[in-house]
This record gives C-alpha cells, structure tokens and sequence, in this order.
C-alpha cells in the first residue's frame, strides 16, 4: 500500500507512545478490533521499536507505522522493526531520500503553504499537518484547499473526539491523528475494552 491507500483505511490513525513493550500487542489488538488498523509508534521511548516489531509479528490486520522519524539513521531500524509506513512531524531532505531509496511509504509533516509546496515537489502529496490546532486548525485547511488543489492531509496535534469531526469534513482531509483512543490510564489499567470502545466510536466518525 502507498501511503494515500493507508490513510484511506480509517478516519483515525492512533499515535501511540509505548512505555512498556508488554502493552503493545494488547493495544494494538484492541485498536485493530476496534476499526483502527494503521497504527503510528512514535519512536520517542526505548521501548518503540521493540513494540513496533511484536505488533508487525503478533496482530493481524494492523499496519503498523513509525512516528517521530527524525533521522535516516532511524530508517533502516524501522523498516527491520516491519514498519509499513514512516511518520515525521516536519520534512528533511535526508530523511526523504533515504525513505524513498528503501520504497516506505512516507507521511511528511508540514505547517505552511511554503513547507507544503516543497514537499509536493519532492513527490509526497499526502502530508501531515502539524502540529494543527496551533497552526490554523480547519481554517487553515480550508483556507488551502484551492491554491494547494490536489494535496491532501493528515492533521495531527490537539485532534480529539470534539474536534476530528470538522477536520474530516474537509474535502482535502484524508484522515486524523491522535492519541485519544489509546489514553494512559487505560494502557495503565490494562482496559483493553475501552481502547476497542474509544476505537470503536472513532472508526464509526464520517469523512467528507
């Protein structure tokens, strides 16, 4: 799958920050009972990559992705991890190339018009819109979606279940990311249930 085929396969992808690998197999379980199938690991505890490889190993039909990659270093790691996709929350030109050598599908992070512009012409049309509620939110979207005709986005940063529902209404939104399906109480408590519950709701949530 492209990365536009793996953003069309839920309104919401879950981004997840797994402090214990022993919780990553349950978790994406239920986020993958619950609707949820593509799943972005930030790579932002030493635990991430380890958790990464025990869901691309153990849970069937989740598409497991690294977020935060911030470095072509971290590349060849994900991808031996099984990562299917990468998620930055900016664009470098390093890190770009290194991910189109290896054929990962790739969700660059942009926050202006000038960022976005130069990211399409590297070739990545689908983009994350970073950090979104500080930046413009639904607004700035709307705002872009004649100049920036044919783009779309994931935007990501303050999403919750209040707010996706205007982002997905935009014509030139492919999907949403957000950690509120996955709260640290339930991973705490081991309330696998209300993950798939939270999972539930957030896959049942209309796109335009």
């Amino acid at each position: 799958m492209d990365i536009a085929a793996i953003a069309a396969l839920a309104p919401v992808i879950p981004v997840l920050t797994v402090e214990r690998v022993a919780d990553a197999v349950p978790l994406a379980r239920a986020l993958v009972r619950g609707g949820l199938p593509a799943l972005e690991i930030t790579l932002r505890t030493p635990a991430a990559l380890e958790a990464m490889a025990a869901i691309a190993a153990e849970v069937e039909g989740a598409v497991v992705g690294a977020g935060t990659v911030l470095e072509p270093g971290q590349v060849d790691k994900i991808v031996a991890a099984g990562a299917r996709f990468a998620v930055s929350p900016g664009f470098s030109p390093a890190v770009g190339r290194v991910i189109r050598d290896v054929g990962l599908p790739f969700l660059p992070g942009i926050q202006t018009v000038s960022e976005s512009l130069a990211v399409a012409e590297q070739g990545w049309r689908v983009q994350k819109f970073f950090p979104a509620d500080v930046a413009g939110g639904p607004g700035w979207l709307k705002a872009v979606a004649a100049p920036l005709a044919g783009l779309r986005f994931c935007p990501t940063g303050g999403v919750g279940p209040d707010t996706a529902p205007a982002y997905l209404a935009l014509a030139n939104v492919v999907c949403v990311g957000g950690s509120w399906v996955a709260p640290r109480d339930a991973i705490a408590s081991k309330n696998w249930l209300q993950v798939e519950r939270l999972a539930a709701a957030a896959a049942a949530l209309k796109r335009s």
